[in-house]
């Protein structure tokens, strides 16, 4: 029977944790409005970068500056009123000290028989009256000054409003969709850009809960897109997700891509390898070549020309590549069928490697 062969050798094995799942940006932001209103303008589009603070998109803002104009109008009015009020202030204090004095010389006058008893009431009545005139020019002041404050207040909140007419953009990123044009109406919590920050992409990839063991934050790991599956980017374990699916018994692991391919776009579907180990001068051999016999492992060996089973024990397992404990030794040689050959090799049956 034709056979391909394989020489068993020492060399390096390297364990694997395989998983399946799409890019993503760890940040990801949806720039919606805080007010409805209708928009403006759209300033860029899908595919662009942008900077911090850069304007995005405006919504109509006449109806706000307006509203901010009548707010500095009433600002303005208000602290006028506060100066008015503070002159009659200070006429109600030259007024009390009239009073004052004009109080003390009837007083004087009074105890020296030269003026009247009603004249010195009526100097008391002025004193009265200027005090409570002064009084009342201090609650004033005290009133407009409150008025002041809130005022203020209310232009602020004027011009916060109108601020949110201005969408900007919150971190250097880029644009990966844009869902609005000039013109509609939007109401709060509607998107109108898609942004994303690059500075840290991963895959959120989907492994088995039996691998969930040996793995780590920060092992290494390669990345395989779909789009390009002869190469490998590197990679490392960024998170590691505390859910399982209760369905298909798998969790989360995000694997942070340190280099993307020249074209890539979000939800673009990958392979992860993370390398749980890596060990050297181990006798291994392709899992091509591992068969089973009654639920125990085992191997055909060619032996002179005459296939044999033979049973083995196992060690660590890579993707590609498994250990062998027991059962074979350094340049023995290990058959399957060859593509052409389609029964499987029996016992005793002589073979000839291709």
């Amino acid at each position: 029977m034709p056979v391909i062969a394989y020489t068993v050798i020492p060399g390096e094995l390297r364990v694997e944790v395989m998983g399946t799942g799409t890019l993503d940006a760890r940040i990801k932001t949806t720039l919606s409005p805080r007010i409805q209103e209708r928009l403006a303008e759209v300033l860029v589009d899908q595919g662009d970068t942008v900077k911090a603070g850069q304007l995005l998109a405006r919504l109509d803002n006449a109806e706000l500056q307006q509203q901010v104009a009548v707010a500095r109008a009433s600002l303005a009015a208000t602290r006028a009123g506060v100066d008015r009020i503070g002159s009659d202030q200070d006429r109600a204090q030259a007024v009390l000290r009239l009073g004052q004095a004009e109080q003390k010389r009837y007083d004087e006058l009074a105890e020296r028989k030269l003026a009247s008893e009603s004249e010195r009431d009526k100097a008391n009545e002025t004193l009265g009256v200027a005090q409570a005139e002064l009084k009342r020019s201090k609650l004033s002041v005290t009133e407009y000054q409150k008025q002041v404050v809130s005022a203020e207040k209310n232009l602020r909140l004027r011009e916060e409003q109108l601020a949110f007419t201005e969408l900007r953009s919150p971190y250097d990123g880029l644009v990966v969709r844009r869902d609005r044009d000039p013109g509609v109406v939007v109401v709060p919590g509607s998107s109108i850009l898609q942004l994303i920050d690059t500075r840290e992409m991963w895959i959120s990839a989907w492994v088995d809960e039996t691998s969930m063991a040996p793995l780590t934050v920060g092992q290494s790991a390669r990345v395989v897109f779909r789009s390009e599956p002869e190469l490998s980017y590197p990679g490392e374990v960024a998170r590691l997700g505390r859910e399982v699916d209760r369905e298909t018994r798998e969790f989360l692991v995000d694997v942070r891509v340190q280099q993307l391919p020249t074209n890539w776009a979000v939800g673009q579907r990958a392979e992860v390898f993370i390398e749980t180990g890596r060990y050297q001068d181990v006798l291994t051999i392709p899992q091509q070549f591992l068969l089973w016999r009654a639920g125990k492992s085992g191997v055909m060996v060619n032996e002179d020309g005459k296939a044999h089973w033979r049973d083995i024990r196992l060690g660590l397992k890579g993707l590609r590549h498994s250990e062998v404990i027991e059962g074979l030794a350094v340049d023995e040689q290990i058959i399957i069928p060859a593509q052409d050959a389609k029964p499987a090799i029996a016992d005793g049956q002589a073979v000839k490697a291709q």
